[in-house]
């Protein structure tokens, strides 16, 4: 199993636990409320929305990270394209992080 793909099951675990807010929508809502622990924008949304997204975690003070292709993303916690998700589990967003990285260095 690839580093991305272990990446991505894990998108797929938190989602099955209720732990994953999807849509730029309903994103941009779970970071102003306080709740989301790491935002994750697909490499291939628009500038503008990265832009948006790297801003408001920014001045919200929560990790962002560029990673997948919005079909990945979507697949990956049961829906159509996702240009961006927004996990609300702590210890999910911890190890999301984590195998990023390592995903970057490998």
């Amino acid at each position: 199993m690839t580093q991305n793909s272990k990446v991505l099951s894990m998108l797929g675990l938190a989602a099955k636990a209720g732990k994953v807010a999807s849509g730029e929508f309903s994103t941009e809502k779970e970071v102003k409320s306080g709740n989301a622990c790491l935002v994750i924008v697909a490499e291939d949304a628009s500038d503008n929305t990265k832009k948006m997204f790297r801003n408001m975690c920014k001045y919200y003070e929560v990790p962002m990270e560029i990673f997948a292709t919005k079909e990945e993303l979507g697949h990956w916690i049961g829906k159509a394209y996702r240009a961006s998700i927004c996990i609300l589990d702590e210890g999910f967003a911890k190890s999301i992080v984590k195998k990023i990285n390592l995903n970057m260095e490998g």
